[in-house]
Formats: C-alpha cells, structure tokens, sequence
C-alpha cells in the first residue's frame, strides 16, 4: 500500500488506510499537510526574530524539568529550535529536528497527553492548531486511541461550528479506520482469516469502538449529512476574512499550494474589477473577500473529509443504524442536487491544480472529491434495498412499468421505498451518474470507480426490472464500445466493466439479444474473447455469469430464449466443453491457497460453478477425467488438481464461518449454499473408489493434499 503523505518535514508516512483508499484520496492524501511551524522559522531567520514568542530557559532547568514529568526530551528539542530559528541559522536542521522521529512520535508515545489535547479543542482561539497537532501525532502513533475515553465526546463534538466539525473530520478518518500493516502479503486471505481469529478473542477493535462513541453522538450523522450537501452559497456564514484565511493556511501543504491560490485570487479578482469598471460599480478588494473559487475549493476540501468519514461508517459493524440515518437525512437527495454545480462541475480556466500537474491528475482536490463521492455510492447501493434512493419518483414507476410489462412480480424493495426520501429533479443520482460515466474520455480514471458505482446497485439478487433499467439507458453498448471498441488496456478497467456487465447480462435473455448486435462480426467478437482471454483474474465473474445464464437458459421451453440460443455468439462458444475446460483448467493453475486474496478468490468459486453446473448434469466425473488428461498433456500429473484439492479444503474452512460471504454466493448465482457445500464435500470424499472425488483421478505417487496451509 501507498503510504499517505507524512507531517510537514518528516520522512515517515500514516500507512492507516486501505489501498483503494489512498488511491481514492489521490496525491492529496485525503488532506493537504499543515506546515505552520516551519513558515514560521522561514520567517524568523529571514527576518533575524527567530522564534519570538518561545521563552528562555536554561538546558539545565528543561533537562531536570524533562526528568521529573518523563517528557522524553522533548523540551531539549524545543530549544534547540529555538536556537535555530534565528538569523544566517540552518533551516535543514530545524527540518531535522521537527521530523517525525524527533518531536511528533515521542508525543504519540504519551497517551494521556493526546486525549488532553483533545480538551483544547473547546477554544476556537486553539482549535485548529491542536486539530493539526492531534492529526499529526496519530499519523506516527502505533496503536490506535480511543475516543471515548476523551472527556464529555459528545458535548465537544455537539458544540463544534460546522467549519470545525469539518475539520475535526480529518482526525476522525484516522481515528475510525482500520489500522493497516502496508505489507501486501497480509492482504491474503489466510492471513486475514488468523486476523479475525484473533480479533474475536480480543473484542471490538479500536476503529469499530470509535465508530460506535461518534454514533452515539446526538445528531452527529445529521450534522455530517448537513456538510455534505450544502451549496458554497451556504458556507460562508458568519466567518471574517481573517478566519477564512486562517483555515486555508492550515490546509496549505507547501509553496506550490499557495501559489497555485494566489494565481487563482489575482486572476478573479482582475476579472471581477474589470466587470466592476464597466458597470460602473464599487470593486470588493481581493483582501476582503475570498474569491469563489477559493471558496468553492475549501468547500470540495471539507467534502472530502466528511464522504470519507460517512462512507467508513457504511462499511463498519452499525451500517444499517447509519444506512437509516443517511435516508432520513436525505443524503442522497442532497447530493443528487450537488452533482453538476460542485461534484462533477465543468473545470473554469482557472481551477486549482499544482505547478507540473493538470486538471485530470489525481492530485486535484476535484479529482479526488469525484471518487470519493463514487466510492461513497458504491458503499451505499451495495446488497442494501435503500439504493432505490438513487432514483426519483419517475424513475421508481418507470421499474414498476418494467416489471408489469414482463409479467414479474414487483420488487418489494421499489414497493416500500419511502418516496419522500428519493431523488428529486429531472434526473436520480443513477442517472446522472450513467450520463457523465458515457461521456468520459478512455484514459480516464474514473471509469473504474463508475464502474463500480453501478455494478454495486446491480449486485445481490438479480432483478430484471433493474437491469432493463440501465439496458434501456444504453450502458451494455457503452461498455462493449470500451472493452471491444477502444479496446482498453487498464487492467483496474476492465476487471470493472467485465464484473458490471456479468451483472448486467446475467439470465436476462434481452441483454444477451443487445450483446449478439452489437458484436455483429467475427472480428469484433474475437477481440472480445482476447480481452477476456488476456486475464481470467479481471474477466473470470463474466465467465460465471454468462455460464450460469447458458445453464437456465437451456432448460427454458420458449422460442425468445430458443432463438438467443441458436444466434449468441457468446452463449455457443461457453456452451462447448473444450471451452468450459480450458476456463476450468486456467482458473485452478492461477490460483494457491498462500496468494488467495479478496480479489482473486472469485476464480475458485467460477470453477466451482463450472464443476456444480457439471454435476447438475451428471457430467462430473467426465470433468475430473478431463482436468486429469489436460495435467498429463503438459506433463505435470497430479499437481493441478493436488492443488485444487488444498483449495476446497480452505474454501471450507473459510466459508463455512462466515455468513456474508456465503449468502453472497448464493444470491448472485441463484444456487443455494447447501448445494455447494455439498459439491465441496463430494470433490473432497477420501474414497478413492468415488467417481467424483479428487483423489481417485490423483495417482498415488503424485498425491499430495494433506499439506498444511494454516497461518498462525
């Protein structure tokens, strides 16, 4: 994992956060690192003052000082920043002495001391240099605090301005997410596995006990949702230039940074004085008002922080207590009306971006905010009834239209969505997102994130009325322009659009119809099959879902599903056993039970489909005695299905105790879990006499399936 950027002159970095989110949080690093200590000692060497607020003491008095209150040197350090702050002094060495080795990790070290800090925080005059303090002591500190030993949490918080509880939200992210190793080989699944083993006889973890302190907070999620959606007209306030400033400065990572802002200041307020000539009107100075696009880039910043925080809080333990609270408090809705003036707003000529970056880099706070905002969708819709919230009420009638037409029952879910709650406007939030996800460019980096966005609002039980829906809107085609037509190279992208449209095509005999048009040549088909073919890690869930749909479909008596058959490119060529084996064998080699993570594990259970769809048929054993001939042809026998012998045995050890997990399987391959318990028990049957077990097509001097693979 990429760490996230450190404290203002320290070499160390937060590594608190997962890998999808340090991406989604781009250069910025989800927030943008204060370095007010070291403008400060520019300052003073440059001006011959040096620090001038510090007091003089001996090293005597602070060494003996140090000794009695075991502050770990600290006070030493502070005056030998002092001594260097002053004229012709050597700035590298204050930077020296102010990394993160010196000052911020001892404090980190003194528990108390930071929950003391937090007691600070009830004084505006305070209140954001204890905040950059707070956050830059837990970016270094190695075990987690836990916010309800801070004193009187929620009366702190309750009495917070919105500007604060913004600002208060950049500890928060630290505070309530998981803390992360960075070493990708703990990603494993066995390791996650001996993780939770050991966090089950440990109880909650710090993270999950200070998401449930901050939901215990009186109208906290309300507050957040509040900040979430308010329009830059709504920010301002009460608040003085002075105090706008003030909180700039604090976001304000480097030079670079405050140029970029004074270019953006001097350019609109040039153009706002020429307009205020030629209409002859008084000019506001630039130095007594922020220009609006300052104002709307501190209001992006404070969105970045509160999505992170919200969308952390959908994927803890209380997700449905917050999925309810963020209905009722129209989140949704809020940012529906958010979407085309701030979330995915045109770029001005003059929007912020570092020196040697552009608009589409990463690092833009835009950029970020976008996948931020996708992310939080993605977390909103996934397997929960409340992504109907996504549409407004036309769009809620138009999926009851969609299943009267077909003859199917109604979706309960559409039925007791609260129709106060939805979208408002012309268009949902879905909708909208549909609309910009066909407009952008290839090299974008926000298909992946979009793509994941809509996918989410698809999975779980598959629902016809939900993806004729999306079908109706042209997305199938978008999709298969990117994959076939543009023919995308980003390996992120393509894993998304092959997952989206498994979901999109899955039993619906419609979106197979519209797929046999659009792939209408040989040509174009055969360079869907070496996008599928060039890795079976990003394409195997199309694979599944467009087997299991071959499955129903051929024990469907109706000529519109009969006619599918005999014309489907796609639908022939997974139909033809070569085909099926070749899928079987690659998805098995791919993968070992030391590398499976949350990412590949889905080849398992694709070949799992595969052999369970075989065994439905009685055709087992003839699989088994295939994979047998294919491990010989390449004169390897037994170490194929050896291997695939150690795989089911941790796919039961890891299945078979986690419910999600399991009910996730059944839900979106419509073939109850017992089924594939029992398929698992079957391939593992020690009777090397059974005609469907492993071992019987494993000769006895390559067999080896008792190893062990546990990790402690």
């Amino acid at each position: 994992m990429a760490a996230a950027p450190a404290a203002a002159g320290s070499g160390a970095g937060r590594g608190r956060r997962s890998a999808a989110t340090v991406a989604a949080w781009g250069g910025w690093g989800g927030r943008p690192r204060p370095s007010n200590i070291l403008l400060q000692l520019r300052q003073g060497q440059l001006t011959g003052r040096g620090l001038v607020r510090a007091v003089q003491f001996t090293e005597t008095f602070l060494t003996e000082r140090d000794k009695q209150s075991k502050w770990s040197g600290i006070p030493q350090l502070l005056l030998k920043l002092h001594t260097t702050s002053h004229l012709h002094s050597d700035f590298v060495e204050c930077q020296n002495i102010l990394k993160t080795e010196g000052v911020t990790k001892r404090l980190a070290e003194k528990n108390d001391f930071v929950i003391f800090l937090f007691t600070l925080m009830t004084s505006k005059k305070t209140f954001l240099q204890t905040a950059t303090l707070i956050e830059d002591i837990l970016g270094v500190k190695k075990e987690m605090i836990r916010l309800d030993e801070v004193p009187n949490l929620s009366s702190l918080v309750s009495n917070f301005d919105q500007q604060q509880l913004a600002n208060f939200c950049r500890i928060l992210a630290v505070t309530i997410s998981e803390m992360d190793t960075g070493n990708d080989d703990k990603h494993t699944l066995l390791a996650k596995n001996a993780q939770q083993k050991k966090s089950l006889s440990l109880g909650p973890s710090a993270a999950e006990i200070n998401q449930a302190a901050l939901l215990s907070i009186p109208g906290f999620v309300e507050r957040l949702c509040k900040l979430a959606t308010r329009k830059v007209s709504e920010s301002t306030g009460t608040a003085s230039f002075l105090q706008e400033l003030e909180e700039w400065y604090t976001w304000l990572d480097n030079a670079l940074v405050l140029d970029a802002l004074m270019r953006v200041a001097n350019e609109e307020s040039e153009h706002n004085q020429g307009a205020s000539e030629e209409n002859g009107l008084p000019h506001t100075s630039a130095r007594t008002q922020l220009p609006q696009s300052m104002k709307i880039m501190h209001e992006i910043m404070y969105k970045l922080e509160v999505l992170y925080v919200l969308c952390v809080l959908l994927m803890g333990r209380q997700r449905n207590q917050v999925h309810r609270m963020i209905a009722e408090f129209k989140l949704i809705p809020g940012l529906n009306n958010l979407f085309d003036k701030l979330i995915w707003r045109k770029h001005s000529a003059s929007a912020l971006v570092l020196h040697g970056h552009n608009q589409n880099c990463d690092c833009s706070p835009d950029i970020t905010l976008k996948i931020q905002f996708l992310r939080l969708l993605q977390s909103f819709s996934d397997h929960h009834e409340n992504k109907y919230l996504l549409l407004n009420n036309q769009e809620l009638n138009e999926l009851s239209a969609i299943s009267l037409k077909a003859n199917i029952p109604e979706v309960e879910a559409v039925l007791n969505t609260d129709r106060s709650l939805v979208c408002d406007g012309k268009r949902g939030l879905l909708t909208r997102l549909l609309q910009v996800m066909k407009k952008e460019p290839a090299e974008s980096s926000f298909r992946f994130w979009q793509a994941r966005a809509v996918e989410s609002f698809l999975r779980g039980t598959t629902s016809y009325a939900d993806q004729m829906f999306l079908l109706k809107r042209g997305l199938l085609e978008h999709i298969l322009y990117c994959i076939v037509d543009s023919e995308c190279k980003s390996r992120d992208v393509l894993q998304s659009y092959f997952d989206l449209l498994g979901e999109l095509m899955k039993f619906n005999v419609d979106a197979f119809k519209r797929f046999n048009k659009y792939i209408n040549t040989d040509a174009k088909f055969q360079v869907f099959l070496k996008q599928i073919n060039s890795s079976l890690v990003d394409s195997n869930m199309l694979v599944r879902c467009v087997t299991l749909s071959l499955d129903r479909f051929e024990n469907q008596v109706d000529m519109k599903v009969a006619e599918v058959l005999s014309e489907c490119r796609l639908l022939a060529y997974i139909s033809q056993v070569p085909t099926q084996m070749s899928f079987l064998f690659r998805l098995i080699n791919i993968i070992h039970v030391q590398t499976l993570t949350q990412e590949n594990v889905s080849c398992l259970n694709t070949s799992l489909v595969i052999l369970m769809l075989a065994r439905r048929k009685e055709r087992l054993p003839l699989y088994l005695r295939l994979l047998q001939r294919m491990e010989h042809s390449k004169k390897y026998p037994g170490f194929l299905l050896n291997n695939f012998h150690n795989l089911l045995r941790f796919w039961q050890q890891h299945y078979l105790h986690k419910d999600k997990d399991s009910t996730c399987l059944e839900n979106s391959s419509c073939i109850s879990f017992s089924y594939w318990k029992e398929t698992v028990s079957i391939l593992l049957n020690p009777d090397r006499q059974s005609p469907s077990a492993l071992v019987s097509y494993i000769e006895e001097p390559y067999m080896d399936i008792d190893r062990d693979f546990t990790e402690e």
